[in-house]
């Protein structure tokens, strides 16, 4: 079962259990999956199901610290729901070692020894790690082993 597929049957399950909040989640990210579907004219497949995931998260994540730092509570509990939510169609993330092992390997392939080269060693490492970990701990990583 693809990403989309499966999409389609949580929302239906949390039809039936009257779920509304997951719901509606849900049917945000679909949305957001058929509008692009449209504008392109084809279904997306996993990969681009998966990319669209991911910066469904990232939205919600810097929205959740706008929330946090002005003091909406009741915001940044419902943003970090549908986070909660929106992560279980992720494959599972990598750790911070796995992360920095395989930051490693990519530096070494592309023989990059300064942070001048980042833009090298990040176009090569991200498909890599593409929806298994975030932008923000792959670029630490890589600044930390550039010097």
């Amino acid at each position: 079962m693809n990403l989309s597929e499966r999409l389609n049957e949580d929302m239906k399950q949390a039809m039936k259990s009257k779920d509304k909040f997951r719901l509606s989640t849900i049917r945000m990210v679909r949305s957001t999956i058929k509008y692009l579907e449209i504008d392109l004219k084809r279904t997306l497949d996993d990969n681009e199901v998966l990319d669209i995931l991911s910066r469904e998260i990232k939205q919600r994540k810097d929205a959740l610290q706008e929330f946090e730092a002005a003091g909406r509570e009741e915001l940044a509990a419902s943003t970090k729901a549908e986070i909660e939510i929106i992560i279980q169609y992720l494959p599972e993330q990598l750790s911070e070692e796995e992360i920095k092992v395989i930051v490693q390997q990519t530096i070494q392939e592309t023989g990059a020894s300064s942070k001048s080269e980042m833009g090298k060693v990040m176009s090569a490492l991200m498909p890599k790690v593409k929806g298994r970990a975030d932008g923000k701990l792959v670029n630490q990583a890589v600044q930390q082993f550039l010097q």
